[in-house]
């Protein structure tokens, strides 16, 4: 399966940008998804995951984006979505999706493990300006 992450760009503190994902080569209706970020300096980290609809389709957050950012699906798309809003400076990072684990999606497992796999795709820069 290939990822291609888009949607990314510049924007000012407390503005709001959707991130997009779409697969080819594969559908991604069965699998747990998450969006990762990775900042200059940093490790990639886990942002938000969403569990596959036929597992309950639940979502989870990291702490640094609650309440700010929503992950969505949509299967007939082949496609994830990340709606981010009140961006902040230190939200600046390029922006992966992956896979994710659905206990990740349902808050059973950290955001610290990772359970993607190794095909990351290209990401999606998302600078925000203060």
């Amino acid at each position: 399966v290939q990822l291609q992450a888009s949607g990314g760009g510049l924007v000012q503190n407390g503005g709001s940008l959707r991130l997009s994902c779409v697969a080819s080569g594969s559908a991604l209706n069965t699998y747990a998804m998450g969006w990762y970020r990775q900042a200059p300096g940093k490790q990639r980290e886990l942002v938000a995951a969403i569990a596959a609809i036929s597992t309950g389709g639940s979502t989870h957050y990291s702490d640094a984006v609650k309440g700010r950012f929503t992950i969505s699906r949509d299967n007939a798309k082949n496609t994830v979505y990340l709606q981010m809003s009140s961006l902040k400076p230190e939200d600046t990072a390029v922006y992966y999706c992956n896979t994710a684990s659905a206990a990740q999606a349902m808050g059973l497992l950290p955001f610290d493990n990772f359970y993607g796999s190794d095909n990351w795709g290209k990401g999606t820069q998302v600078t925000v300006s203060s």
